[in-house]
């Protein structure tokens, strides 16, 4: 009797077993089946207001999308079971509301069709996906291809500047009607090198070195092969005239040196360098400076007779939209030009959709960070939160510097919104970034699950 006594008073102490984890994959089917039917409805609405008929590729649009994203569920649901349910249904509806915008302006642009390119790119993007999460049984694996992957992302961000410059900016490889943008790619490759290195250095960035005003300074020998990797890739894009990705990898930078150190003098010092480095290269740098002039002075083509430039009728656009947009396919956005379905495709959406609609836009991006950082945060292994928190900065300051610029609250940058904007090396490279966020989220819900890691 007393040996049971003490039986029951020792598994009273004991520490509880953790309650097991609901895996979510059902949420997760039901939230594709619902984008994929906006995203259809979309695509009927539009042919409804331009041709006053259902689009007869509506079901074959909607069958495609709906089997990506189901093969795309599929893997999940097998290789990464514990995963969050939110990010595979945001990256399939922010990719079937792309498509739609883009198949909207073809119809105004019937020489220029980029839909179906656009939906190869986003088959290749989402088969990407799926052979990530299906063969990366754990995230930290890639912590061992640190400087393979700082390699290839300088070779990548090379590449460009053997072939002649687009628009005024060397980002693309051309050949024999191909091109490829070969930053989408290094960013990530940047982003898995900075993960690594400063998890592996981390208490000596924030502990040694002197103190300069109100900065702890870490020791040349540690912050030397970080600082010198992020000035050779600052330097190539600024000779490309890449300004915008320049300010992509400059933000991963600062962003992820705060969080591997805790120390919020890093961001001081960052807003201090970034604006000293925006002024430099606005007043000196001809390409840069017409883009700032026609941030400063949008109408000014306008006070000259020449009609309205880029900016300037994006900004009609917003106005047009008003509170409830004009209704997909009832818009004139495509009075914007050439970049309209790249650069510019956000001021579609923002006259068609209206304020309700971008506002719903920027709640889905804002969704999909926030629950990269919950995954990041979440882990206990410093890699994977450093990982998982820049990915997701990846998406942020990319949404930020995209919508200020088309907006009129920052220059104009040239970048592809993720996932909306035509351009196959960005919704490729989006949906690698899902895909990793993805395996770091089963990661993170697993281990609470009282589950080691694979």
């Amino acid at each position: 009797m007393m040996s049971a006594g003490v039986d029951t008073a020792v598994a009273e102490r004991a520490p509880a077993r953790p309650a097991r984890l609901p895996r979510r994959r059902g949420i997760e089917l039901a939230l594709i089946v619902l984008a994929v039917l906006l995203s259809v409805y979309g695509y009927c609405a539009v042919g409804l207001a331009h041709d006053g008929a259902l689009p007869p590729g509506a079901a074959g649009y909607g069958a495609g999308l709906g089997v990506l994203a189901l093969l795309a569920h599929l893997a999940v649901r097998f290789r990464a079971p514990y995963a969050d349910p939110l990010l595979l249904p945001i990256g399939v509806l922010l990719n079937g509301l792309g498509l739609v915008l883009i198949y909207r302006l073809d119809l105004e642009t019937p020489g220029d069709r980029a839909a179906p390119t656009q939906l190869v790119w986003s088959t290749l993007g989402i088969g990407l996906f799926i052979v990530v999460v299906a063969a990366l049984r754990d995230h930290r694996l890639l912590q061992r291809y640190a400087y393979v992957s700082v390699v290839a992302a300088l070779v990548l961000l090379c590449l460009p500047i053997l072939f002649p410059a687009v628009n005024g900016a060397r980002i693309w490889v051309r050949i024999a009607g191909f091109s490829l943008q070969p930053g989408e790619f290094a960013k990530v490759l940047l982003a898995v090198f900075f993960a690594a290195y400063l998890a592996a250095n981390r208490n000596a960035l924030a502990y040694a070195g002197r103190r300069v005003w109100c900065v702890q300074l870490p020791t040349g020998r540690v912050l030397g092969p970080i600082v010198a990797v992020w000035l050779v890739s600052v330097g190539v894009l600024v000779l490309e005239r890449d300004l915008g990705t320049s300010l992509l990898f400059f933000g991963l930078f600062v962003v992820l040196l705060y969080v591997a150190t805790g120390r919020t003098g890093w961001i001081a010092v960052g807003l201090l360098l970034a604006g000293l480095g925006a002024v430099a290269v606005g007043r000196f740098e001809p390409h840069v400076h017409g883009r700032v002039e026609d941030w400063l002075h949008p109408f000014a083509s306008i006070d000259a007779g020449q009609g309205p430039g880029q900016l300037a009728q994006s900004l009609f656009a917003f106005a047009a939209g008003g509170v409830l947009g004009t209704g997909l396919g009832n818009g004139h956005s495509v009075l914007i030009g050439f970049a309209v379905k790249s650069d510019f495709i956000l001021a579609t959406a923002g006259e068609e959709l209206g304020l309700a609609g971008l506002s719903a836009i920027f709640l889905l991006y804002a969704l999909l960070v926030e629950r990269g950082y919950r995954a990041g945060l979440s882990l206990r292994e410093p890699f994977g939160r450093l990982l998982a928190i820049g990915l997701a900065s990846l998406v942020a300051l990319q949404v930020f510097v995209i919508a200020g610029g088309v907006t009129g609250l920052i220059p104009l940058t040239g970048m592809a919104m993720p996932f909306l904007a035509q351009g196959g090396s960005s919704v490729v490279t989006n949906w690698t970034i899902v895909a990793l966020l993805i395996r770091v989220s089963h990661s993170a819900r697993r281990q609470y699950d009282g589950k080691p890691a694979p």
